[in-house]
């Protein structure tokens, strides 16, 4: 015959075995791809966090201080409307906040954890590098304890109060 081959192949390709091979040479394609992101992420080596944490975790010779959060530059006076106060958990002290007035109360802290207003019902997750923040509008005057729980025990201390006073005017 003019138009055939002299030899007929082995096995007839199947639409079956095309979707085969499509499947293989995509699942190839996304794992060569996910190498590729994977060798071009940064590993995280050069960050100096975890080379400071490194270096402390490797010289268990002296006995480690208890860790401070870095104080504030100034202490935080009663706040104007929508102002920011900032408390740090380690110092436990009081900020002053004038009632029916919009403030965001920041705490600061030094380990990760959970910060806490329990007579507002306020909750929220804080780390050395991202403070706690709640935005408040407390209209009874009083004083409202702020507590911190770290993440690494369940032991729950103060860390300020919040206190609430009566409008001026």
């Amino acid at each position: 015959m003019a138009g055939q081959p002299s030899e007929w192949p082995a096995c007839v390709p199947t639409i079956r075995g095309v979707h085969v091979r499509r499947a293989l040479l995509l699942f190839a394609i996304v794992l060569g791809l996910a190498a590729l992101a994977a060798s071009l992420s940064r590993t995280g080596d050069n960050d100096p966090l975890r080379t400071q944490q490194r270096t402390t975790t490797s010289t268990t010779d002296e006995p480690k201080a208890a860790p401070q959060a870095a104080p504030r530059e100034e202490p935080t006076e009663v706040a104007d409307s929508t102002a920011t106060v900032e408390m740090n958990a380690a110092e436990d002290k009081r900020s002053r906040l004038e009632a029916d007035r919009s403030a965001t109360v920041e705490v600061a802290v030094v380990e990760p954890g959970q910060v806490t207003i329990p007579e507002l019902g306020l909750t929220a997750a804080a780390d050395p590098l991202t403070p706690a923040r709640f935005d408040v509008l407390v209209s009874t005057p009083g004083r409202y304890a702020v507590e911190f729980t770290p993440s690494a025990g369940d032991e729950t201390r103060s860390a300020g109060t919040l206190v609430v006073t009566a409008q001026n005017g």
